[in-house]
């Protein structure tokens, strides 16, 4: 499939390390099977009939090496449909197994995913190329390994978005179109549709899983765990020095920090990711796999935004630091037969529990503006507000992002101003009036949030200005709400993709006022309450 058609003026070059250290799967029949004693199967993605290039991220093709000429070709579709390789590319799937709703579900791996390889860039960094939706692979347990536009639209701008409001993230390349249809059942009712089929690619320093030690470790492939472990530490922790057993622990240690710091950073902008089987989370700390997302509108701890989550829940919001750390404790487990020691992988477990802690209370701080955390006092303050949130519905990005503007009242000992004047700063954060009681309890948490803002301003020396400013870096103003996305999607759908170019542009600066985009901020429309797409969505793509 490589030919001079597909190069590129930059001609990017290909290292493939994981390749080189790790087995491959020797049989080359590219159908659904059990893949014993083998880290990854060579697979040749589908050839699309038509790639038409929908959208790309420039700042991505930058860290690639490839220049606005290169990804503005028609070469470019081609090779990020999966049409062409360009010079050093191998695809492969790679295998691993995973819990699924806490329950073991063995074998799994890439699916509908397929590496086309590591590039090493300029500056020495290894980028690994993967397309989602480039065809079937070993690992797609008799589906075809495809995608369709919406969820790819969806991966696309959310990939990007998270990096920009600086959540850990694996990021996206390309949207390409194939020009082919695919058949879906959205809904799983029995009535599948034709759609239009799409390949995003996406790009991180390693797609490695909690999953591919899971899998190794389940068939007691004692010695490919380890392989695979040591090439993981040479190749993304080099600063743990030489492999063994107590290197082994304190590479748990630092993937627990990660997690810890990447799923604060969720509860921070309100993201909820609603599939965290431990195959969905990365070694590297990264957000990985854009199924159905979705981020908090009504205030809700117990919203998840997956259709197949509605009854356990077990993805909920307020649920995702309990849930990293029982998938970190079946990594632990995992690598356990390299360490043979429980109680350094337990101690370990006691390290996220504090490192949640330590990020979960700056980024409350930050979120509430406050220069210092006072403890116990400011956790209960918090929890009381949580509690105010829910008793109304509360938009969550609107409220913390207008809380910036409340004014604390800091010249006079008693506060001369009804509940509704009071009130005034953070109203259009309701979805509908608050209810007497729920509008109490929310003005006695604002009159107690105003005393501990004069107590900052008195003890520390907290400035009002550097406070406003301090909750507008961690307060978004702008996130990819789903309604959002779908109506990209429908649009898109028709052929016309400026809304996903216009928001792509928006989330590039979620921080930002961006006066011309106000119509943005605002909360998700009542139509959208229950339309598909707009609030919760199946794992169908």
């Amino acid at each position: 499939m490589t030919s001079d058609f597909a190069r590129f003026n930059t001609a990017p070059h290909f290292d493939n390390r994981w390749l080189r250290a790790l087995p491959a799967d020797p049989v080359m029949d590219n159908v659904p099977r059990q893949v014993v004693g083998a880290s990854y199967s060579w697979v040749t993605p589908r050839r699309a009939s038509n790639p038409t290039l929908v959208a790309y991220a420039h700042e991505v093709a930058e860290r690639l090496g490839l220049s606005r000429e290169d990804c503005e070709s028609e070469a470019f579709a081609q090779v990020f449909s999966g049409n062409q390789l360009l010079e050093g590319m191998e695809p492969h799937a790679s295998a691993y197994g995973g819990h699924q709703f806490g329950h073991w579900a063995g074998q799994l791996g890439d699916g509908r995913a397929i590496n086309l390889g590591e590039l090493l860039n300029t500056e020495g960094e290894h980028w690994t190329l993967q397309l989602k939706g480039a065809g079937r692979t070993p690992y797609s347990r008799g589906a075809d390994g495809l995608a369709v536009l919406r969820s790819s639209v969806r991966e696309f701008l959310c990939s990007e978005a998270m990096h920009h409001l600086g959540v850990p993230t694996t990021r996206a390349l390309s949207l390409v179109l194939t020009g082919d249809s695919v058949e879906r059942d959205m809904f799983y009712d029995g009535n599948p549709q034709q759609e239009p089929g799409a390949v995003v690619c996406r790009v991180a320093p390693s797609f490695v899983r909690f999953g591919n030690f899971q899998l190794h470790a389940a068939r007691e492939e004692h010695a490919l765990l380890k392989r695979l472990l040591d090439f993981t530490i040479e190749a993304d922790f080099p600063h743990l020095g030489e492999p063994g057993p107590e290197t082994y622990v304190r590479w748990l240690e630092e993937v627990a920090t990660r997690t810890a710091q990447m799923v604060a950073h969720w509860m921070r902008v309100g993201f909820v990711h609603g599939v965290m089987n431990t195959d969905n989370l990365s070694v590297l700390g990264l957000t990985i796999d854009y199924g159905p997302y979705g981020w908090l509108e009504g205030y809700d701890p117990t919203w998840t935004p997956n259709t197949t989550d509605a009854q356990g829940r077990r993805y909920r919001f307020g649920a995702q630091p309990q849930v990293a750390l029982w998938n970190l404790a079946q990594l632990a487990n995992a690598i356990y037969p390299l360490v043979e020691q429980v109680e350094p992988l337990q101690a370990v477990m006691d390290l996220y529990r504090k490192e949640y802690q330590r990020c979960w209370e700056r980024d409350m701080a930050n979120k509430l503006g406050l220069a210092h955390w006072e403890g116990d006092a400011d956790g209960q303050l918090v929890n009381d507000l949580q509690r105010a949130l829910v008793e109304a519905e509360t938009d969550m990005t609107i409220f913390f992002r207008n809380l910036a503007d409340f004014d604390p009242l800091t010249d006079q000992e008693e506060d001369p101003r009804g509940n509704e004047t009071l009130l005034s700063v953070i109203t259009n954060a309701y979805y509908q009036a608050p209810s007497s009681d729920a509008e109490q309890l929310m003005a006695d948490w604002l009159r107690r949030y105003r005393d501990r803002l004069v107590r900052d301003t008195v003890v520390h020396g907290a400035e009002p200005g550097e406070r406003r400013a301090r909750m507008n870096r961690t307060n978004p103003k702008y996130v990819l709400r789903n309604y959002m996305a779908q109506q990209a999607i429908d649009m898109a759908e028709q052929g016309d993709f400026s809304e996903i170019h216009r928001l792509q542009a928006l989330l590039r600066r979620p921080y930002d006022e961006q006066p011309e985009n106000q119509h943005y901020f605002a909360r998700r429309p009542e139509w959208a309450r229950d339309k598909a797409g707009c609030s919760m969505l199946s794992c169908s793509s």
